[in-house]
């Protein structure tokens, strides 16, 4: 059964066809720690969103990731981001999904382990 999710107001909603990750990641560059999302990645086929009907994009300094949110309610959906690897390096070419999870249908993020990434740092 694929895991599903909703922004606050319902217009923007996905569906992941893949398991929860054993660890949600918060990261704390400038501005992942001012929103508070805890990510979930996922390979961008496992991903779909199957509504966006208030769909806006933000897209800060090296424009490589797409940071999608709801232009209604405002909470961050999710991400379209290169794959860096945690040393925030990057092959290039592979991307990822970064699924707010705190936005998963009938789960309590705050309840699921957590690794910190150093985006202060690294980015």
């Amino acid at each position: 059964m694929p895991l599903t999710g909703r922004c606050h107001c319902g217009r923007n909603a996905f569906e992941i066809d893949a398991e929860l990750p054993a660890a949600l990641t918060r990261c704390t560059c400038s501005f992942c720690s001012k929103r508070g999302h805890l990510y979930a990645y996922y390979p961008p086929d496992r991903f779909k969103a199957i509504q966006a009907d208030s769909d806006a994009i933000y897209r800060w300094r090296s424009r490589l990731v797409a940071n999608h949110f709801c232009s209604a309610c405002g909470c961050d959906v999710y991400a379209d981001s290169p794959d860096f690897q945690p040393d925030g390096t990057w092959d290039g070419k592979t991307r990822r999904i970064c699924v707010n999870a705190r936005l998963l249908d009938d789960f309590e993020a705050a309840d699921w382990p957590v690794t910190v990434i150093d985006g202060k740092h690294l980015w």
